[in-house]
């Protein structure tokens, strides 16, 4: 009897998380379809760079509840079809933030709270919200960033038209060592570029 209450208060806190996660893909359409393609390429990745289970495992996750914070930002700023101006981008920066502040609340997401928060962290140093750098960074983190500014570059935004494969791959080239894990970078492109 007490294992079938545990099971039905963990099916009660997945259902809350996927949710929150349904009605930001629902306000949001920038989500749709953008966690399921990054989790498919995340794992991919993850298994080519030899990550434990539990890695694969928080990467899984996390690639699917790393933007949980948007939820609290407003929509003339989560859906604007202009550049943020310098106001709106330091709340849109606040993002990382508000979701892991979300994800300590929910014993379902509690340990992958820490990833939520360093996911715009940058190799050089020059990220956001801590400023971490290189190996600093969980490499959970380091690969979604060059997942998710893959998907990013080569989808439609409100604000702009998607790039090509082609110009994405070369932006990740000119960015490993700066803004991505060089190694990382390097490890992407050879996957993915031959496709």
């Amino acid at each position: 009897m007490y294992a079938e209450k545990l099971r039905e208060k963990s099916s009660s806190r997945s259902q809350i998380v996927s949710g929150l996660m349904k009605a930001l893909e629902e306000r949001d359409c920038i989500t749709q379809g953008h966690s399921e393609r990054l989790e498919k390429m995340c794992c991919e990745l993850g298994e080519e760079l030899g990550l434990s289970h539990i890695q694969l495992n928080n990467l899984k996750v996390l690639s699917k509840v790393h933007d949980l914070g948007k939820i609290g930002i407003p929509d003339y700023i989560l859906l604007s079809k202009d550049s943020l101006d310098k106001k709106e981008w330091k709340i849109m920066k606040k993002h990382p933030e508000k979701g892991y502040r979300i994800a300590q609340s929910l014993p379902s997401l509690i340990w992958v709270s820490d990833l939520i928060l360093k996911h715009h962290e940058r190799w050089d140093g020059k990220g956001y919200p801590l400023g971490l750098q290189g190996e600093d960074i969980p490499i959970e983190c380091r690969i979604l960033a060059v997942v998710d500014a893959y998907d990013a570059m080569t989808n439609d935004r409100p604000y702009r038209k998607a790039m090509s494969k082609v110009e994405a791959f070369e932006e990740i080239r000119r960015n490993a060592g700066t803004q991505f894990d060089p190694n990382i970078a390097s490890m992407f492109l050879e996957k993915y570029e031959r496709k």
